[in-house]
């Protein structure tokens, strides 16, 4: 799946406004994601965003526009969720998703690899 180099971009350049955080961009869920300590935070999904957020928000940010849930094999993940682009024309709507992403950014668990014998 490819995914909106526009919307990458204006990730991007939001997330360069915190100069300290160390930032990394993977190839991820057939997007471009946005890790943050190693963690991934918020994820550009063809042109929506995939967010990462506290799971016990979870019944407020399903009452928001462009809210889809995430949804994989069949099962729907808790603290996740797609974000299509009418949820974030809107500079204040863009800002809050960014801000709910990095506000569960530093409570995230790690998804760390085994590293290999």
């Amino acid at each position: 799946m490819s995914f909106s180099l526009k919307l990458a971009e204006r990730v991007r350049d939001r997330l360069s406004g915190f100069p300290d955080i160390k930032i990394q961009e993977k190839k991820m869920f057939g997007g471009l994601a946005f890790l943050i300590d190693g963690k991934m935070c918020i994820n550009v999904s063809g042109e929506n965003l995939m967010c990462r957020f506290d799971p016990e928000l979870q019944h407020e940010i399903s009452a928001k526009q462009g809210y889809q849930p995430m949804m994989m094999k069949g099962r729907k993940y808790k603290g996740f969720c797609y974000v299509e682009p009418d949820g974030f024309t809107d500079e204040e709507d863009f800002e809050y998703w960014i801000g709910l992403c990095l506000d569960f950014n530093d409570k995230a668990s790690s998804s760390k690899t085994p590293k290999q014998k």
